[in-house]
């Protein structure tokens, strides 16, 4: 196997990196009560999805 002849220096090395980062996840209003919660999933405040109720949510009171 090869070996490198130079050491890769650390911005080199820094800007091959520059795209591996953790992004934020999109965050949306729920239609129904407001929550923030990711695009085409259920709410899991109060069951809603596209208007419809899909689950029977129970109060954590």
């Amino acid at each position: 196997m090869a070996i490198p002849f130079r050491r890769t220096s650390k911005t080199r090395k820094a800007k091959r990196r520059t795209h591996q980062r953790a992004k934020n996840p999109t965050m949306i209003q729920c239609s129904n009560c407001g929550a923030s919660i990711k695009p085409h999933t259920i709410c899991k405040e109060c069951g809603y999805y596209d208007g419809k109720k899909i689950l029977d949510v129970k109060d954590k009171n």
